[in-house]
């Protein structure tokens, strides 16, 4: 009889290996938002920025986070190439881009123009950023080559 270890182990294990690419997104997402939160926090209290240069300087921070995070660990990118790497950096901070702007975007019409509260706006609208940022991040920035396995 297996022992419980064995049973958590041989239940747990091919999970992971099959949702890996998810749990690390989730993973190395919450670890950006911490980066983000804390970089804003300093920035404002400690350095004295205003809002707009310590949002941008907290973004840039978490971008380049999740652009390390995201090649690594999460998507495995194998590109090596000088010119490969400059377009999955170009790529990915074109879609953080859009996907900020778009944030912002709903954020305005919905908080600033229909006056609804701005906390369910944020939170439906950061699900939808996350959902295209790894819609970009796996099928545009960090795409496998025709043949390349997934060494999960």
């Amino acid at each position: 009889m297996k022992g419980l270890y064995h049973k958590f182990r041989d239940f747990i294990l091919p999970l992971f290996r099959k949702y890996s690419e998810y749990i690390l997104y989730v993973f190395f997402g919450g670890v950006t938002t911490v980066i983000n939160i804390v970089a804003y926090w300093i920035c404002t209290r400690w350095l004295g920025m205003d809002t707009d240069w310590a949002t941008t300087i907290a973004w840039i921070l978490a971008v380049i986070v999740a652009y390390v995070t995201n090649r690594i660990w999460v998507f495995r990118s194998k590109e090596n190439s000088f010119a490969g790497i400059v377009r999955e950096v170009v790529s990915f901070f074109g879609a953080r881009i859009a996907t900020g702007l778009m944030d912002l975007g709903i954020m305005h019409l919905f908080v600033e123009v229909l006056h609804w509260p701005d906390m369910p706006v944020k939170i439906a609208s950061n699900v939808l950023v996350i959902i295209l940022n790894y819609i970009f991040s796996k099928l545009f920035i960090f795409r496998k080559k025709k043949g390349e396995e997934d060494a999960g």
